[in-house]
């Protein structure tokens, strides 16, 4: 929040609103500048603890001093020094050294400047989707309750976003849960495939701490186990340039962006449906869909996830290009582009599940609409269950086709040229011809029979698959989700 005073200056300039407007404050802290200079503090503590207990000269003093002023940080020290230095790195170094003048002289001991700014960012990335994997469970979870909800609901189905054979409301669902399991799987595992820079050096052959620790390469081997560990990771890259390999970072991006297309599939979907007047996303007592037309109820919810995933899509292109061209143990051209790529990739991430959540928390289904959509086009679907029940009663396959060509065409004229309501059955039923199946029409017509294992899909799915992905977040489902705007 902006103080007394300054909120006009705050208006007066752009803020990016995937924070301003959208993002979570967890998120947002994350990729926040006290979140990076604080975890650099933390990292530049690690490394004198752990140069310490292999034999360095540094106090107790030094490593309490430190430990006393990891989140007192002077930002308009820094600020004034980074303009003077022209270096964020040691114009931090320089901050930190002010308020611990004990510890001055063995702050980034040995260290080069990516050992705290990549390190700082493996950290924000595993802390970024240890956000992301919460949220995109409890997604999960609502619209699997959704799909077990309707798991026996007859819908009409669509190819090509043409009417194909019936499904059902549930198992629709289910193509979008299996999607978002997928996204899961690989979150899960690109998290877990983090490994940490960790103390390596300037070009990363560790060549200033083999020196600090006089040649002996246990040590030098011990102290990056050491920081690594105290940092929360089980392992480090072995062999870094000056900075890890910028590959990690397309690796990340590309898990997040495919959640991008699972998440504009669904609500393209939803959209798509709304049209249809089945299925509609909530909309609040007082929200407005137009201002110049008060009927409407646009699914303006679906339609910033759409947009917003687009935006997290095309983000991956960034690493990999700057991957592409990291020349030799490194070239600085990558960290303006990652500064930015990299936050808003989460931040996007962050913004489209919980909208998504808030979405799936309150899907609101037309049984009815559903059904007369289905009306209008089973009688078409039919006509090989027809076809058969007349052959079981006696008839000929060829002469029934061909009865029910002519009819099916003077129905689908009715429908076409005069806009009217499919009447198949009303032909069907007033030809001799078909008498001896026209008690069986209407069970012959009923949609049940024509969604095949689509209930009993849904169920197995479920059980077996998606609720045990779960569980590692059954503590973190949470209430339903409101947006702020």
């Amino acid at each position: 929040m902006a103080a007394p005073g300054e909120e006009e200056d705050v208006m007066a300039r752009y803020r990016s609103p995937l924070v301003s407007r959208y993002a979570s404050a967890e998120m947002a802290y994350n990729f926040s500048e006290k979140k990076k200079f604080g975890t650099w503090r933390r990292l530049w503590l690690y490394l004198a603890q752990a140069e310490k207990s292999l034999g360095l000269s540094i106090t107790d003093e030094q490593i309490r001093e430190m430990e006393a002023n990891l989140d007192n940080i002077d930002f308009k020290m820094a600020a004034e020094e980074e303009k003077k230095l022209r270096h964020d790195v040691m114009a931090h170094v320089h901050t930190f050294a002010h308020c611990c003048p004990k510890a001055a002289a063995i702050i980034h001991l040995g260290a080069t400047s990516c050992y705290v700014g990549d390190n700082t960012d493996l950290i924000v990335l595993r802390d970024g989707f240890n956000l992301l994997l919460p949220k995109l469970a409890r997604v999960i979870s609502r619209l699997a309750d959704f799909a077990e909800k309707y798991a026996d609901m007859p819908a009409l189905g669509f190819t090509h976003y043409q009417p194909a054979q019936l499904t059902t409301v549930g198992k629709r669902c289910c193509l979008w849960i299996q999607d978002l399991c997928m996204d899961l799987q690989n979150l899960e595992r690109a998290r877990d495939d983090l490994r940490f820079r960790g103390v390596k050096g300037t070009t990363g052959t560790q060549a200033s701490f083999l020196q600090l620790f006089e040649g002996d390469h246990h040590k030098v081997e011990e102290l990056d186990r050491l920081v690594t560990a105290k940092a929360g990771f089980k392992r480090a890259y072995m062999v870094t340039g000056q900075t890890y390999s910028r590959k990690v970072d397309i690796g990340v991006l590309a898990v997040l962006a495919s959640l991008g297309a699972s998440i504009h599939k669904i609500c393209t979907d939803i959209r798509l449906l709304a049209n249809l007047k089945e299925i509609e996303e909530p909309f609040e007592k007082d929200q407005i869909g137009s201002s110049a037309m008060p009927y409407k109820r646009n699914p303006m919810r679906s339609e910033r996830c759409c947009s917003l995933a687009r935006h997290l899509m095309t983000l991956v292109m960034d690493p990999l290009q700057t991957a592409a061209v990291q020349w030799f143990e490194r070239t600085l051209d990558d960290s303006a582009n990652r500064r930015v790529c990299l936050a808003e990739a989460f931040l996007t991430a962050d913004i489209i599940l919980s909208t998504l959540q808030n979405v799936s928390e309150g899907l609101v289904v037309y049984p009815k609409v559903i059904a007369r959509r289905i009306q209008q086009e089973l009688p078409f679907m039919a006509t090989e269950n027809i076809i058969m029940a007349m052959v079981k009663a006696g008839g000929n396959r060829q002469d029934c086709h061909e009865k029910i060509r002519v009819l099916s065409q003077q129905a689908a004229a009715v429908v076409k040229q005069q806009g009217g309501d499919n009447d198949f059955i009303a032909r069907v039923r007033a030809d001799p011809y078909f008498s001896p199946i026209h008690k069986q029409l209407e069970s012959l017509l009923d949609p049940s029979s024509f969604t095949g294992r689509a209930p009993q899909q849904v169920a197995k799915f479920l059980k077996e698959e998606v609720r045990p992905a779960l569980i590692p977040y059954q503590n973190e489902m949470g209430g339903k989700i409101e947006l702020a705007l």
